[in-house]
């Protein structure tokens, strides 16, 4: 597995806060239906770290990081980050750390790239549909429909298959995806639009390339 219960990372600390957060949601949103609990659903939810919304239905822009993206000397800033109360502020601060590119930033690897892409792939169009993604150097970008699995599900497929095969290729034993991923639920046509373009160009604005089709790990459905 990619994590366990006792593993020890650089990442963001715990928010006792962030509950309070959460059961303020929950008062204002629908709950999840028996059948959606069945499923896996939690609605409004929280690990510690930040709030999730998980609903089928909705469309969802979820990153996820490497283990050492964010080393322990970011430890200050990461508690500044969640003191920032607007979302898309606190985001853009998050989305500008992370394409600095610390750490191994072990993306760069084409092998691990490919594989990170075909485990996004694997289930367009059965669990969820996918509408854009990105993989940088040490972070990945993903824009999909919620359908008949909870997103906290399917990213847990993602990290997990991924973190194996990746150790696996690069002989380490050590803790591949930070624990925990930010997610931001689409609130109308404009919000995703302005997504879709932002993961279009963030190989642009991290520099990597001068035109994002000229970055190979980009995929915006055609459609969009």
């Amino acid at each position: 597995m990619s994590e366990t219960p006792h593993s020890r990372r650089a990442g963001p600390p715990h928010r006792p806060e962030v509950r309070r957060v959460v059961e303020q949601q929950r008062e204002i949103s629908p709950k999840p239906t028996c059948e959606e609990k069945i499923k896996g659903f939690q609605g409004w939810n929280e690990r510690g770290y930040v709030p999730h919304r998980d609903e089928p239905g909705l469309t969802q822009f979820v990153t996820f990081r490497l283990a050492d993206s964010f080393p322990e000397e970011l430890q200050d800033e990461w508690k500044k980050l969640l003191k920032i109360e607007d979302d898309r502020e606190r985001r853009t601060q998050l989305e500008s750390w992370l394409d600095l590119g610390h750490g191994v930033c072990h993306l760069r690897d084409d092998r691990i790239s490919q594989l990170v892409a075909e485990a996004i792939r694997k289930f367009d169009g059965r669990h969820y549909r996918l509408h854009a993604w990105t993989i940088m150097p040490n972070h990945v970008h993903v824009l999909f429909e919620v359908a008949d699995v909870p997103m906290r599900k399917i990213l847990q497929q993602w990290k997990g298959v991924t973190a194996r095969a990746a150790n696996a290729l690069l002989g380490l034993q050590t803790p591949f995806w930070q624990r925990d991923y930010w997610d931001t639920y689409m609130r109308d046509p404009d919000h995703q639009e302005r997504t879709i373009r932002y993961i279009r160009n963030n190989p642009v604005k991290a520099a990597q390339v001068s035109d994002w089709k000229a970055w190979p790990w980009t995929n915006v459905n055609k459609e969009e």
